[in-house]
């Protein structure tokens, strides 16, 4: 029996050590390692006693443990899980086989709401306003909206400006831009615990890789201390950019 070792078996142990890899990383942004590392061993004692050494009693009362333990797990690591579920649906071959059936079009965005956004992210680099600017799409954003000041108003310049002009009582917070108009300003973004963000980007940065994280928006960010101007989506930053670039990504990520 052990020399019957087919093709299927190879992929099913890659596959487990795939989906073990992932959710290593996972565990090891979010601070939890430690506790994933402790389950593992728990596991292999588990199987070591009830399979290997079939000590019944032992075996038993882990058995028990284990079964108890998943609804544990599921609690303690909700915020993992979501994750994890939302890195499979939003994993960009999956939204291109879900476009197939649906009749989404793609050119439907108004690019005319693009350009105030750009031209306003330039003023406030310029005079190094910071701002943090999250763009809504395919993951609702309405609990993150309710943290903030309900504005619901065409996008415009001045007002995007204005709110983040350092005296507003709304230039600290997130503002959400929802279904082309201005929906909340002085939101609260959950923020990334990511070990390999540049310690010389700030808790704006950090909020904004958070919310590229828990969901498919596009966070905008312009810095207070350099004027710099960058875009954070699905977890990973674009550093630097100009009104072209910035332009450039918008129009590409809004219509996808």
């Amino acid at each position: 029996m052990f020399f019957e070792f087919s093709i299927k078996d190879a992929i099913d142990i890659i596959l487990v050590a795939l989906m073990l890899y992932y959710l290593y990383r996972l565990m090891k942004e979010s601070r939890s390692l430690n506790v994933f590392v402790g389950i593992m061993l728990f596991v292999i004692l588990w199987l070591i006693v009830s399979q290997v050494l079939e000590m019944r009693l032992l075996g038993s009362i882990m058995d028990k443990l284990v079964s108890v333990g998943v609804i544990g797990l599921i609690v303690l690591f909700q915020e993992e899980i979501r994750h994890f579920l939302y890195s499979l649906g939003a994993h960009r071959k999956v939204r291109n086989l879900m476009q197939l059936f649906t009749n989404s079009n793609k050119e439907d965005v108004d690019k005319e709401a693009i350009i105030p956004i750009v031209m306003a992210c330039m003023s406030m680099s310029r005079g190094k306003i910071g701002a943090l600017i999250v763009v809504e799409r395919g993951i609702l954003l309405g609990d993150i909206i309710e943290t903030g000041d309900i504005i619901d108003a065409r996008i415009n310049q001045r007002l995007i400006e204005n709110i983040f002009f350092k005296n507003s009582p709304l230039h600290d917070g997130a503002m959400i831009i929802s279904k082309k108009r201005i929906k909340a300003a002085g939101c609260i973004l959950p923020v990334s615990h990511k070990q390999d963000i540049p310690k010389q980007l700030g808790l704006r940065h950090r909020a904004a890789m958070g919310i590229s994280q828990d969901s498919d928006a596009i966070a905008i960010v312009v810095s207070e201390e350099t004027g710099n101007i960058s875009v954070a989506i699905h977890g990973e930053f674009q550093l630097h950019l100009s009104a072209e670039q910035l332009e450039s990504i918008l129009t590409k990520e809004m219509i996808q």
